[in-house]
């Protein structure tokens, strides 16, 4: 009496969750899905961000710099740099605060610049663009810090409904053999049976996407709980000062790069920051061979802008326990721990509860027929 009462209280939470957010946990798996192949969906849309690689080298990131500023000599502060992952991506330029979008929750302002030849190839705001918006559907529906304060609950409401359905699906260890069957002897039977196998399947993916979707909008959370404050996946950090001796000459970004490959020599470089005002530093941004996160690496390094010292160094490789698990949690969100066919498996499982939501209600309304 107690098992059938408990499975009753688990049918039941099951069932509240699937009719109250389900449609939201339906809009989070498509979204997730897409975001997935944002570059390549970004690229279709609009061919003319596509590359021809040349047989000559880049530019230098000091030319590219110069375009930068040539092109928008009137946005004074910090430009990041971001390079292409791929032969056929540009190398966009970010500005993190335009004054076309102030008060916006997070609006940078993007220029796309084919590295061989430094033509503009686009000139963007986040959020205005199919794919960006579609981001920002995914990460927060568009409604800034107060859309992931909701999204926070509804990560919690999918682990909800992947444990539950996992605790539902449990047929005992004699009933064990017979729970990955299909019955074809009916429709009913056939929807249930499918509905019960594609939930335990995807019911251990479900569970690791709400839990590393609550952290990408909760890190502060998570961070405190674990001790492990100012990573910032990268793109924030420690601030770090240059000594802003009077008289000095900056050093250039090809000094820049030279200086911080030291303790980096075989790592890949992925963004590199200008300096604010006098005291700011050059912020470097590299991926080691060991890294899983493709696009926001941690590996980090800060030189003084006039004594092209190197003043401070983040080393994932130094990371405590805590730190590492921490710098896990995006890239697994992401699929990009797991590479290419990572990313195709996250693409079906973020389809998921679209036939799982169709299914349920399917079953819902064939059981409230039958009661009737």
């Amino acid at each position: 009496m107690a098992s059938i009462k408990l499975r009753t209280y688990w049918l039941n939470l099951h069932t509240v969750l699937a009719l109250s957010v389900g449609l939201l946990l339906v809009l989070q798996g498509i979204t997730g899905s897409l975001n997935l192949f944002r570059d390549e969906i970004d690229q279709f849309l609009h061919p003319e961000l596509i590359v021809q690689p040349e047989p000559h080298p880049p530019l230098s990131l000091d030319q590219i710099l110069s375009i930068v500023h040539a092109a928008e000599p009137d946005r004074y502060g910090v430009w990041t740099l971001e390079l292409p992952r791929h032969p056929q991506q540009a190398l966009v330029a970010w500005f993190e605060k335009p004054r076309e979008t102030v008060g916006a929750f997070y609006a940078p302002y993007m220029l796309y610049i084919n590295p061989y030849n430094g033509e503009l190839l686009a000139k963007r705001f986040w959020g205005q663009t199919e794919t960006t918006w579609l981001y920002d559907l995914h990460s927060h529906w568009t409604l800034g810090k107060q859309g992931r304060e909701y999204l926070a609950y509804v990560a919690f409401a999918m682990a909800g409904s992947a444990l539950s359905g996992l605790v539902l699906w449990w047929p005992g260890w004699r009933g064990l053999l017979g729970a990955f069957r299909l019955r074809f002897c009916s429709s009913a039977f056939f929807v249930h049976d499918l509905h019960r196998l594609w939930g335990f399947f995807s019911a251990t993916g479900l569970l690791l996407t709400a839990l590393t979707g609550f952290y990408l909008v909760e890190p502060e959370l998570i961070e405190k709980l674990t001790q492990t404050q100012g990573m910032g996946h990268g793109d924030e950090g420690p601030t770090v000062r240059s000594t802003g001796i009077p008289g000095n000459r900056p050093i250039t970004l090809g000094e820049v790069v030279l200086i911080a490959r030291g303790p980096f020599s075989q790592a890949q470089l992925r963004r590199i920051s200008t300096p604010l005002g006098d005291t700011g530093t050059y912020k470097l941004n590299f991926r080691q061979s060991h890294e899983y996160n493709q696009r926001h690496p941690l590996t980090t390094v800060w030189i003084d802008r006039w004594s092209a010292q190197i003043r401070d160094v983040q080393n994932p490789q130094r990371f405590t326990p805590a730190q590492k698990f921490v710098s896990l949690l995006w890239p697994l969100h992401t699929s990009e721990v797991m590479g290419e066919w990572g990313r195709a498996l996250w693409f079906w499982l973020g389809l998921s509860p679209l036939f799982l939501y169709i299914s349920g209600i399917w079953i819902y309304i064939k059981r409230r027929r039958i009661k009737q």
